[in-house]
């Protein structure tokens, strides 16, 4: 699940035509809040992104609740897919 909410705003970025920076400048955010080498912590745990962070980028890219479900689901399923054994 971690990765793919970090994996949604890359979606979201590339749906806006924007950089991840782009995106974070959109929501009003750092424009480093997702740089990959913040994903994780230095000793390498994962990092989630905080609901008001999300909830900024949905507002500035006009995707609903719902529509940030589905695309959840979606890189979900392609996950798992891609990882089946």
């Amino acid at each position: 699940m971690n990765l793919a909410m970090w994996r949604s705003m890359d979606y979201l970025a590339k749906k806006m035509k924007l950089s991840c920076s782009g995106l974070a400048i959109s929501g009003g955010l750092d424009a480093t809040t997702f740089n990959k080498s913040k994903r994780a912590s230095k000793y390498g745990q994962p990092r989630w992104l905080s609901m008001e962070t999300i909830f900024k980028i949905l507002k500035s890219s006009h995707t609903s609740i719902i529509e940030y479900a589905a695309i959840l689901q979606m890189l979900i399923d392609e996950y798992d897919e891609n990882n089946d054994n």
